[in-house]
C-alpha cells in the first residue's frame, strides 16, 4: 500500500514522502479499513520530529485520526461487516491507504458527514469531549478555552455552549481568528487576543470578577500563571499540552491554596485501549449522531480549514506549522 513516509526516521517537512510499505492485517478484536481522508494533528508535528513516538504496539506511520470502509474484518469481532463506511481513533498508521484500527474504537460515519468532516472528528472532538468531562463542566459555569481556533479549540467551545456554558470564553492571536469563532453558531460567547490584550483582565471584566469555573489549556508556560489569576474558587484547569513550554519561573503558587484550585494534565494518545474504547463509548452515545458538517443544522459541527490531496501531505505540515489556520487539516487518499 501507499503510505506517507519519514525518511531516516524523523525529520522536518521535506522528509515526508509517500512510499510504499506493507499492508497491515487485522488481528483479533481489529478491522482493517481503508481510509478515504486523515486528519492532520499538532501531534503529527512532534512525532515526524521523533520527539513523539506512538504507543507500544501501534502502527510507526504517523496519524492517529481517518474516516473509510471497512475491507476486512478480524477474529472475533461480530459488529462490523465488510463496507462499512466508519470513523475512528489509533495509536498510528492513519496516513496511509489502509490502517488496522480496534473494533471497539471506530464508530458508524453520520450519513450529515462527508469522509473529510468524519476524519475532522475523532482526535478533537473526543480529545475536547475528554477535557470538558474530566474538570466536570456544568451548565452554568463559566469557560476559558485556550487555542480556540484550533481544532480541539473549535470542539470545546461548540460543546461548552451547548452544555450551558454561562459564558464560554476563548483566545486566539489575531482578529481574523477571532472574529471567525465569535459568528460560529453555538461558539464561544466572548473573544480574547492574547498577544494584545491581558486575558486575565478580560476574564475578570466578563465575568464581574468572580473568574471561569473551567479551563482547558494547550500553551502551558506562558499561561500558567494568567490561568490561575482567571480561575474562580473551586475553579479546575485540564492542560492538554505544553506549547510555550514546561517551566514556569518565579510563580507565585498562592492562588492554588487561597483559591482551592484543582489542576489536572491529561493524554489520550497513551491511555489504555480499555480507558479509550469507554471514552469513544460516551462520546458516541452523547455527541457522535449530533455532529454534522459546517452547513448542517446540528448543535455540533465540522469546520475545515483545508483539505489537500495526499500527494500535497508536505504542504499540509506547512499550513499546521504556520500557527494560521482556523479549523481543521484533512488529507485525501
Amino acid at each position: 500500500m501507499r503510505a506517507v513516509l519519514v525518511k531516516n526516521g524523523a525529520g522536518g517537512i521535506d522528509s515526508l514522502y509517500i512510499g510504499e510499505t506493507e499492508k497491515p492485517q487485522p488481528r483479533a478484536g481489529e478491522v482493517l479499513v481503508k481510509v478515504k481522508a486523515f486528519g492532520v494533528n499538532r501531534m503529527d508535528i512532534l512525532q515526524r520530529e521523533g520527539k513523539y513516538p506512538p504507543p507500544a504496539g501501534s502502527s510507526s506511520i504517523i496519524g492517529v485520526e481517518f474516516s473509510g470502509t471497512i475491507a476486512e474484518v478480524g477474529e472475533g469481532v461480530q459488529d462490523w461487516k465488510e463496507g462499512a463506511e466508519v470513523l475512528g481513533l489509533v495509536g498510528g498508521g492513519a496516513y496511509a491507504e489502509y490502517v488496522a484500527a480496534l473494533a471497539t474504537h471506530i464508530w458508524s460515519k453520520p450519513a450529515g458527514l462527508s469522509w473529510e468532516d468524519a476524519a475532522a472528528v475523532p482526535e478533537n472532538w473526543i480529545t475536547a469531549f475528554q477535557a470538558l468531562t474530566i474538570v466536570e463542566f456544568k451548565s452554568g459555569e463559566a469557560a476559558l478555552i485556550h487555542t480556540g481556533a484550533s481544532g480541539v479549540g473549535v470542539a470545546a467551545n461548540q460543546l461548552a455552549r451547548t452544555w450551558g456554558g454561562s459564558k464560554v470564553i476563548t483566545t486566539a492571536s489575531t482578529s481574523d481568528k477571532l472574529d471567525w469563532l465569535i459568528g460560529l453558531p453555538n461558539g464561544p460567547t466572548h473573544t480574547v487576543n492574547y498577544k494584545t490584550q491581558d486575558f486575565a483582565g478580560e476574564v475578570k471584566r466578563i465575568t464581574e470578577g468572580k473568574g471561569v469555573s473551567v479551563i482547558v489549556d494547550f500553551p502551558g508556560q506562558s499561561h500558567f500563571a494568567k490561568n490561575l489569576d482567571s480561575l474562580a474558587v473551586d475553579g479546575r484547569m485540564v492542560m492538554l499540552a505544553l506549547l510555550s513550554g514546561s517551566v514556569v519561573q518565579n510563580l507565585d503558587l498562592s492562588n492554588i491554596l487561597r483559591k482551592r484550585l484543582r489542576i489536572e494534565g491529561s493524554t489520550l494518545r497513551s491511555r489504555t485501549s480499555q480507558y479509550q474504547a469507554e471514552l469513544i463509548g460516551r462520546f458516541k452515545k452523547e455527541v457522535a449522531e449530533k455532529l454534522t458538517g459546517e452547513h448542517g443544522n446540528g448543535p455540533f459541527r465540522t469546520y475545515l480549514h483545508a483539505v489537500y490531496p495526499l500527494e500535497r501531505i508536505q504542504d499540509a505540515h506547512r499550513d499546521m506549522e504556520s500557527n494560521t489556520t482556523a479549523g481543521k487539516l484533512v488529507v485525501t487518499i
